[in-house]
């Protein structure tokens, strides 16, 4: 029997990778715990409060992502579970650590698609990092005999999907929390099967360093990557004019700030948002209605689209993740007015006592336009969900869809500017004209056939 020093597991080189992780829009990494006064507290270093993202999130939304990309691969690289045994994942992913947090709140809430009122005990607080938190990254790639390509291929896929923005970290990632990208790569590389750059490793020597002159890729995998993600991705793109005004309202504020404000996140300072829940809700109530129109099972198409969700009567229904992506978008070139408002008496026509408010929604300018962009990724499109989808965008561009609240005194409605639509290899280009006449570039069949399949499904 051989002893265990020369049963090692063949490890030919060492792969160290350190980067800056930046949070491109709030993002709520989390515990589980609801001790305290917030429903949803943030996660943090115990001993210095410090703004943590754990090692279990960061290697859980990496291989996510590389699954999409190759299952074979990312079992590979971070490991599997048989019924007999386990293979252990050669990467290792540290924790990561920020400074003290600057954090915001948010008040979250569920809305009944039919009242289009609060639903009871439904409503909570998140507690999120702010856009621009940054934390230091770490990665050690332990490169096995006879599975190097295999595991160089997939740790470039996964630090370039960090690199592009393309992965996600934390809760709500669907609704625009989370997004972030890596940047000022390090890379050391150490040939473990040569005495030199074992002791270097040992040593923890840097002389070796490469920094990210080159994209992370082509620093880990020197021939490019192949094209190999799943298709059937839709990506809508749109700008939308605000047309009047809007209000999301906001539950936290200063003393002297008016009773109803406008959301706003910290992008640098703070400015007025579209936010992705908001979006999402609108567009999920809008689909539900337009299925139950035309005699579908509107409930099933919703969530099979959004997300299952549960109702007092289906307790046992399986919730799954949505399919659709609602990023958070600011709102460009607002004008802020504060507006006061006072109850009416409907029987004697006289203001109630007690009854006076202010409010601060985000006006659209009249001399420049103010805009929102919104981007939607639907994943796993089939054509009858793109034909929703158009349907519900018809809806939003025309301003009959309202957004935030007190839609009933006109508030809420966009402009339609210009929309691309993206999916399996075509593109469609939506520009309004005027206010009666839309141009459209791109296969109209194609667009006509997505509707068609809709109408036409069972």
């Amino acid at each position: 029997m051989k002893p265990q020093w020369q049963n090692s597991r063949g490890i030919q080189e060492r792969i160290i990778v350190h980067g800056t992780l930046v949070l491109d829009t709030p993002t709520h990494l989390g515990n589980g715990d609801a001790e305290g006064p917030l429903d949803m507290p943030l996660i943090l270093d115990p001993l210095e409060n410090r703004a943590l993202v754990t090692g279990t999130s960061i290697a859980g939304a990496m291989r996510n992502y590389v699954r999409e990309y190759s299952e074979d691969l990312a079992k590979k690289l971070f490991g599997d579970v048989y019924k007999d045994e386990s293979v252990q994942s050669p990467l290792i992913v540290d924790d990561a650590l920020g400074a003290k947090p600057e954090v915001e709140l948010r008040d979250c809430v569920a809305i009944d698609p039919t009242t289009r009122t609060a639903e009871g005990e439904k409503k909570f607080n998140i507690e999120l990092l702010t856009a621009g938190t940054e934390f230091n990254i770490s990665f050690e790639l332990q490169v096995l005999k006879d599975k190097k390509q295999e595991l160089l291929e997939a740790f470039a896929v996964a630090l370039n999907g960090l690199e592009k923005g393309e992965i996600y970290l934390g809760k709500r990632k669907h609704r625009g929390f989370g997004k972030c990208h890596v940047s000022k790569w390090i890379v050391y590389r150490y040939d473990m099967t040569d005495p030199k750059g074992l002791i270097a490793w040992l040593d923890n020597d840097h002389s070796g360093q490469q920094d990210g002159k080159k994209d992370i890729a082509s620093l880990i995998f020197e021939i490019p990557l192949r094209k190999n993600f799943k298709n059937g991705t839709c990506i809508l793109e749109g700008t939308f004019i605000v047309d009047g005004s809007i209000l999301i309202r906001s539950g936290y504020g200063n003393a002297n700030a008016p009773d109803f404000v406008h959301l706003s996140s910290k992008y640098g300072k703070y400015k007025p948002i579209l936010s992705g829940t908001s979006l999402a809700g609108a567009l999920r109530a809008r689909a539900l209605r337009i299925s139950n129109t035309l005699r579908k099972d509107g409930i099933k198409i919703v969530d099979n689209i959004f997300g299952n969700r549960r109702y007092e009567d289906d307790k046992k229904k399986e919730l799954t993740a949505s399919r659709l992506w609602v990023e958070e978008v600011l709102i460009n070139d607002p004008l802020d007015l504060v507006l006061t408002r006072v109850k009416v008496d409907r029987f004697t026509g006289g203001s109630l006592p007690a009854a006076l408010f202010s409010e601060q929604p985000v006006f659209g300018r009249l001399n420049r336009e103010t805009t929102v962009k919104i981007r939607l990724r639907l994943k796993e499109a089939s054509a009858t969900d793109i034909g929703l989808l158009l349907l519900v965008l018809k809806d939003l561009w025309t301003g009959d869809l309202p957004l935030g609240g007190e839609s009933s005194v006109g508030r809420g409605r966009l402009k339609g500017k210009s929309a691309t639509l993206s999916y399996d290899g075509d593109s469609w280009t939506f520009t309004r004209l005027d206010d009666r006449t839309l141009h459209v570039e791109g296969d109209k069949e194609r667009l006509e056939a997505f509707v068609s399949a809709f109408v036409r499904m069972e």
